[in-house]
């Protein structure tokens, strides 16, 4: 799974994506199904109050350990005065959003590239409706989370409604936030 070697024919793109590159990572995935299996990690520190920061270095994929290239990402969570926070950064369940919306996003425009679709432009409303009751521990029948978020996107394609819909639900996002999985919590003393 590298980039396309420059010596080979020029490489296909689709919607910015090197669809050459693409299928032979498909077809390596194919050969070497070990190679598919990725663990990606954060790890996080409380800063005060509503503050805290995750950072991103790296993860385990296509059976090595890799490094992002411009990395490591630092992430600020906080919340907004309302929710007595400060309002340094958005808030943990707004990234679920963007997580879903950047998700669906590059899923739906590779997808489309691997099968010579072109995409031109997309654009996403997403809202997500949560009940402080659930997470103040006030009504036991009310979720703590979201209880439904609505994703409106907006394409310019040739392609059918069917088939960009279709292929945005491929998202390794839109399955983690619309299916039950397990999660471990482990807590302890430093």
């Amino acid at each position: 799974m590298k980039p396309h070697s420059s010596t080979q024919e020029p490489p296909v793109v689709t919607n910015g994506v090197d669809v050459s590159a693409l299928m032979e990572t498909i077809n390596a995935v194919k050969h070497t199904p070990e190679i598919a299996d990725f663990q990606f990690r954060a790890s996080n520190s409380w800063l005060g109050g509503d503050h805290n920061r995750s950072t991103i270095s790296g993860f385990h994929g296509a059976c090595d350990e890799q490094t992002h290239a411009n990395g490591p990402f630092v992430m600020d969570n906080a919340e907004p005065p309302v929710l007595l926070g400060e309002g340094k950064a958005a808030n943990p369940v707004e990234y679920v959003l963007h997580a879903l919306a950047g998700c669906l996003t590059t899923t739906m425009v590779y997808h489309a590239a691997a099968r010579g679709i072109t995409i031109e432009d997309v654009r996403s409303e997403l809202e997500g409706d949560l009940d402080l009751k659930g997470f103040l521990g006030l009504d036991n029948t009310v979720r703590k989370g979201f209880s439904a978020v609505r994703v409106r996107m907006q394409v310019r394609s040739d392609a059918t409604l069917e088939t960009l819909k279709s292929m945005a639900q491929y998202s390794p996002v839109y399955d983690i936030v619309s299916n039950s999985l397990p999660v471990t919590v482990s807590v302890e003393k430093i």
